[in-house]
């Protein structure tokens, strides 16, 4: 070993360390089992105030019933923090043992409390606020320490069997997990695996959706229309394009629109619908009997958080609910504030995309491409957004906690749960509501041009339509967070890891070596499993919510997530410092996350299928306008015509600017995507009705994928027959058991 080493026991006297209740004392459990490392630097022992300071600490710690070893080498001193069985004792007491024990039972025969446990409490402990007024953290911002962590033990069984890339495809184990990360860590664990598991069956029919259009790749009759219409000439878009387009250059467009915008796309929002629902609901029934396998079923979270304060301090006394209508209704401002800001963002984003449809249309090489560069691009620029604004979003939300005043770590991280799933949901989908239902709907029509600042033309929809756009928009931004994401989040930490390897010699004593490597492994911070929990409802959002303009989102989600399961593990097990435990019987607020997921994803492919794809206007054409209105006509497609039905009549004559477009001389009218008259450009009547059907779908639609998801929910009881029975025959047993004890059973 290098440097010196020194054991010292810091044990108060019974009596002054646990007031609360008489314990027997029994032998200490793993008497050298070291729940915790607290790491200071070397030089902070010349520093007379620091040294002071650590030596202070350490005695509160003694006051606590603690004890500690000092290692150190030439850089750092680690001190090994170990709680006496007295705290453990006392927990048992207050949480673990029944309420009327046997007569005769002696503490040995208790059940052993888990290292979870243990670790649990005593960082509960050392990062409460001690006698002199500060805490741990305080004196890690003096410099006094460096950081804190417990330590990873016997993890080889769980690499073996989990943390490994060739384990892609085996069944998690669940059990072990909780045995080294608690019941939080596990819960993500089998939530996301049973997730990933119910994502094949969307994947497949998202699929079978995408793939039917290639079934009518070649054959669907608008797809014929456009490939053959060389003499419908299209009205020039915007200020990049100032020459006619024959609509029969969008063909292939056109055939790529069709294999996610088709006939299927109803069915398959309907099916996402009900697949969310039962999903949710199956979870709450595997969680139940998690649940009760773990034997937490009864197990109370406050009950839990108080005895954890009266054992770090027996004086503790409780924190009421309290509410402030005044505190609320700031906080609610504040929020607003911030949403409205984020909004903005996307307007900035929609800016960015008109003065760089300007600045491409200045650029030779990108030719007729100039759209689907802005297109692309602007994705692009979203994504680095989402990056900076979820730094910024955690921020905020952060500080609108802190003035809510929450009353203990679970309230507040409930209400933190809230607020920042709010900032990102807009961050996330903003710019993609803008492409579904603003995009290509505010610009005018030609010859009469709604401009940004009145200069630049507002952007418009792809040749082929706007589902286009968004389905581009859908495929980068899941793409990059899928891809980019996952290697970043692996990458970084690897990298990091090696090169901590490399700094500085190992000692050759086995403990001090085993705490050097936990001291160079990666970092942990107490949003190291709710980033990943973000991460994924994110993910459910874009794989639920504008599904209908992405069958391929829950493939996609479903490939990420076998990787994602693997990459979880590997950091947790082998490249950063050991997660402090957390106790807990379900996955809390981000169910009603998720459940508020399933209802907007309800509305949005609603308005979708309504308002951004062709879908209300083919069946409109279909039965009122085309061949077909009168009945069925096997000699003739119901469809024919509707790309001439679809399009707007425009005279060239009445360009404000015709100088500047080329071949005026040869056109006299062109046509756009709209319903418009042909005279006055106003909206035609086809426009009203229209857009009264669609307006009608969408309620219809709406409601009936409610109904079906309410109706799916009471199908499916949130806990098991089985869970019901099993509760209700422990509950029975112990009244039996309290009978039988009881003085006057005998006289009954």
């Amino acid at each position: 070993m290098q440097g010196e080493e020194s054991l010292q026991f810091l044990g108060g006297t019974e009596g002054d360390s646990f007031p609360l209740v008489e314990i027997n004392t029994c032998e200490t459990e793993a008497s050298e089992q070291w729940d915790y490392v607290l790491v200071a630097d070397q030089r902070t022992q010349r520093n007379p105030r620091q040294a002071h300071q650590q030596q202070r600490f350490l005695e509160e710690l003694s006051r606590k019933g603690f004890h500690h070893k000092k290692l150190q080498d030439k850089e750092k001193i680690f001190f090994g923090i170990r709680a006496d069985s007295r705290i453990f004792n006392l927990y048992r007491t207050l949480l673990l043992e029944p309420e009327n024990p046997a007569p005769g039972m002696e503490p040995a025969t208790l059940t052993p409390i888990p290292a979870t446990t243990r670790i649990r409490i005593v960082n509960f402990i050392l990062k409460s606020k001690m006698a002199a007024g500060d805490t741990f953290e305080d004196l890690v911002k003096d410099g006094v320490f460096e950081t804190s962590f417990p330590l990873h033990k016997r993890e080889e069984d769980l690499i073996k069997k989990w943390a490994q890339w060739r384990n892609m495809f085996h069944k998690q184990p669940i059990d072990e997990i909780r045995d080294y990360f608690g019941e939080k860590v596990a819960l993500y664990f089998a939530w996301l695996g049973w997730y990933t598991y119910m994502l094949v069956p969307a994947a497949v029919v998202g699929v079978l959706i995408f793939l039917s259009g290639f079934a009518l790749f070649d054959t669907s009759q608008i797809s014929k229309e456009i490939c053959e219409a060389h003499d419908i000439f299209m009205c020039p878009r915007g200020d990049h394009s100032r020459k006619y387009h024959r609509l029969s250059d969008t063909c292939t467009f056109a055939k790529l629109t069709h294999l996610f915008d088709n006939d299927g796309t109803v069915l398959f929002a309907i099916f996402m619908a009900v697949w969310a629902t039962v999903f949710l609901e199956i979870w709450k029934r595997q969680r139940a009997r998690v649940v009760l396998h773990w034997d937490l079923y009864g197990w109370d979270e406050d009950q839990e958080e108080m005895a954890l304060q009266l054992i770090n301090c027996p004086d503790y006394t409780l924190q009421p609910y309290q509410h402030s209508y005044l505190r609320s209704t700031a906080i609610l401002v504040l929020s607003l504030l911030m949403i409205c800001f984020l909004i903005g963002m996307a307007h900035v984003l929609v800016v960015y995309r008109v003065l760089v449809t300007a600045l491409f249309s200045n650029l030779p090489i990108l030719g007729e491409q100039v759209t689907t560069a802005v297109v692309v691009t602007g994705a692009l620029v979203h994504y680095v957004t989402i990056l900076i604004m979820t730094k910024v979003n955690k921020w905020v939300a952060l500080k609108l906690c802190n003035f809510e005043k929450p009353r203990t770590f679970s309230e507040r991280e409930r209400k933190f749960t809230i607020k920042f799933f709010t900032l990102q949901f807009f961050v996330h989908f903003s710019s993609l509501i803008y492409i579904a239902f603003i995009l290509g709907r505010i610009n005018g029509h030609p010859g009469k041009s709604v401009r940004l600042a009145g200069l630049w033309k507002l952007e418009e929809c792809h040749l082929s339509g706007c589902m286009m756009d968004l389905f581009v928009q859908m495929a980068i931004i899941m793409g990059l967070k899928q891809t980019l994401s996952n290697c970043v989040e692996y990458l970084c930490p690897w990298l990091a890891h090696k090169c901590r390897l490399r700094q500085g010699r190992m000692s050759q004593d086995p403990e001090l070596k085993d705490w050097q490597r936990n001291y160079r492994l990666n970092s942990v911070n107490i949003f190291s499993l709710f980033d990943e929990f973000m991460e994924m409802m994110i993910q459910y959002g874009f794989t639920t919510i504008f599904v209908a303009a992405f069958p391929l989102a829950p493939l996609l989600s479903l490939l990420s997530n076998l990787v994602e399961i693997r990459l979880d593990a590997i950091k947790m097990v082998r490249l950063q410092k050991r997660l402090v435990p957390r106790k807990a019987k379900d996955i809390g607020t981000w169910l009603k996350v998720l459940e508020t997921i399933g209802v907007l994803a309800v509305i949005a492919n609603g308005m979708v299928i309504a308002f951004t794809s062709e879908f209300i206007p083919r069946m409109v054409y279909k039965y009122r306008y085309g061949p077909c209105r009168w009945g069925p006509r096997p000699e003739v497609d119901c469809l024919t015509g509707y790309v001439n039905h679809s399009l707007s009549l425009f005279y060239t004559k009445d360009f404000q600017d015709p100088d500047g477009i080329e071949d005026l001389e040869d056109v006299t009218e062109c046509r756009y995507r709209d319903y418009r008259n042909a005279g006055d450009y106003n909206f035609s009547e086809q426009f009203w009705v229209l857009l009264a059907i669609r307006l009608a779908f969408l309620i219809l639609f709406e409601h009936v994928a409610l109904c079906i998801k309410l109706i799916a929910a009471w199908l499916v009881p949130d806990v098991p027959q089985m869970v019901k029975n099993k509760v209700l025959d422990e509950k029975y047993q112990r009244l039996l058991e309290k009978l039988r004890s009881s003085p006057r059973s005998t006289d009954v």
